[in-house]
C-alpha cells in the first residue's frame, strides 16, 4: 500500500496485520435503523431506485460514516441487482421482500443476457466513484456482490424464505442449478472488477445461505466459484483484497478459507472465533462476529462481548464486526457505545494475547 492508502486500517488488516484496536465496520451499516436513510428511502419510491441512483446510493452509503466515524463504508446497494440488471424481473414488496420472476427450466436463461449487465450495472459504478471522492481518506470502501449461490436461490425460487425448491433442484435438476451459478459467476467477475475500477478499495462476497447445503455440494457450488472469482479478480487486479462470508458455513470453513484465495473471512454469530484463528494461516484476517441480538440490547452485556471477542483476536488480524447484519430496531446509542468501547480497550489485552497468538500456524 502507498500514500493514503497506507492509512486505511482495514486493508492493512486484509494484508494480515495485526491492527489495535481492531478496525470496524458492520454489516448492515447503511439502512433502517438511521432516521435520515428511512427519509432518503421514502423520498426514492422504491428500492431499486435507491440502489441504481448514484446520488441515492452515494448518501445512503455515507449517512453511517458521517454518524459513527466507521473505518469503512460499504457500497450500498443490493445481491440482486446483478440478475436484474441481466434481465430477471425483480420487485421489492414491503413486509414481503424481494421478489422476482423465478427461472423453472434451463430454457428461462435465455431471457438473461450478460451483454446487458455493464449498461444494468453503470449507475453502481458511478456510486462507487463518488462515494470514494467523498470519502476520508483513510475510510476504505468495500465493493460487494451476492456469491453465485446465494443469488441462483433467489433465482430459482422468486422470493426469500427457506428455499426448499432451490434445495431440491441441486438434486432433481442439477444441470439448471450449475447453469444458473455459472451465469451468476461470470457476472459477478465483471461485476466485482467494475467496482475495483471505479474506486473500491476490495470487495466482499455474501453467500448468506451457503449453509443450507451438504459438504459435497458445498465444494461444488461455494468453493468452486469463490475460487474461480477470486483467481479472476487477482489475475485483473494483482494484490486485490476479497472478504468471503459464507454463513453458517460450519467445518466447510477451513477448505473454503485453505482452498478460495480469500484474504478475509466473515464469521457468522455462531462461529467460535478463538478456535478458528488457531486453526489458520496468521495471513488470514477474520471479521466479526459479534451477535447483532447483543447490539440490540446494549448495556454491560454488549461491553463484555466486545472485550471478549478484540481478546480473543488481539494480536491477529482482525475486522471487527456483526456475525450478521444490524437490526433495524437496533438503537443508535447501542452503535455508538460498541465502536466507542471498542476503540477504548486497554493495551493490557493485546499483551496478555500475545503468548496466545504464537500458537497459531
Amino acid at each position: 500500500m502507498t500514500g493514503k492508502t497506507a492509512d486505511r486500517l482495514v486493508l492493512k488488516a486484509l494484508d494480515g496485520e495485526a491492527v489495535w484496536p481492531p478496525p470496524v465496520w458492520l454489516m448492515r451499516q447503511a439502512g433502517r435503523y438511521l432516521p435520515e436513510y428511512r427519509k432518503l428511502r421514502a423520498s426514492a419510491g422504491n428500492f431499486i431506485a435507491l440502489c441504481t441512483t448514484p446520488a441515492m446510493a452515494t448518501e445512503a452509503t455515507l449517512q453511517p460514516i458521517r454518524r459513527f466515524g466507521l473505518d469503512a463504508a460499504i457500497l450500498f446497494s443490493d445481491i440482486l441487482i446483478a440478475p436484474w440488471a441481466l434481465g430477471q424481473k425483480l420487485r421489492y414488496a414491503e413486509g414481503e421482500g424481494p421478489l422476482m420472476e423465478r427461472l423453472e427450466t434451463l430454457s428461462d436463461l435465455d431471457r438473461l443476457d450478460l451483454n446487458r449487465l455493464k449498461a444494468g450495472t453503470e449507475p453502481v459504478m458511478e456510486a462507487v466513484a463518488r462515494v470514494r471522492a467523498e470519502l476520508p481518506p483513510e475510510t476504505t470502501l468495500i465493493g460487494f456482490a451476492g456469491s453465485p449461490f446465494t443469488v441462483a436461490c433467489y433465482m430459482l425460487e422468486g422470493k426469500g424464505g427457506n428455499f426448499a425448491r432451490s434445495l431440491a433442484l441441486t438434486y432433481s435438476d442439477p444441470g439448471l442449478v450449475a447453469s444458473v451459478i455459472e451465469l451468476m459467476t461470470t457476472a459477478t467477475i465483471d461485476y466485482l472488477s467494475w467496482q475495483i475500477e471505479a474506486g473500491a478499495d476490495c470487495v466482499m462476497l455474501f453467500d448468506s445461505w451457503a449453509g443450507l447445503l451438504p459438504p459435497d455440494l458445498f465444494r461444488a457450488h461455494v468453493i468452486h466459484p469463490t475460487t474461480r472469482i477470486v483467481d479472476a479478480l487477482h489475475l485483473r487486479h494483482p494484490g486485490v483484497k476479497v472478504i468471503g462470508f459464507p454463513r453458517l458455513a460450519g467445518l466447510m470453513a477451513l477448505p473454503y478459507i485453505a482452498e478460495t484465495g480469500i484474504s478475509g473471512f466473515g464469521m457468522d454469530t455462531a462461529t467460535d472465533a478463538a478456535a478458528l484463528a488457531r486453526l489458520l494461516p496468521r495471513s488470514v484476517a477474520l471479521q466479526g462476529n459479534l451477535d447483532p441480538l447483543l447490539l440490540r440490547a446494549g448495556g454491560v452485556s454488549l461491553d463484555h462481548a466486545v472485550e471478549r471477542i478484540a481478546g480473543e483476536l488481539a494480536g491477529l488480524p482482525h475486522i471487527f464486526n456483526l456475525g450478521h447484519g444490524i437490526l433495524p430496531d437496533t438503537p443508535l446509542e447501542h452503535v455508538a457505545q460498541l465502536i466507542e468501547r471498542l476503540r477504548s480497550l486497554p493495551q493490557r489485552l493485546l499483551e496478555d494475547s500475545r503468548e496466545h497468538a504464537t500458537s497459531r500456524i
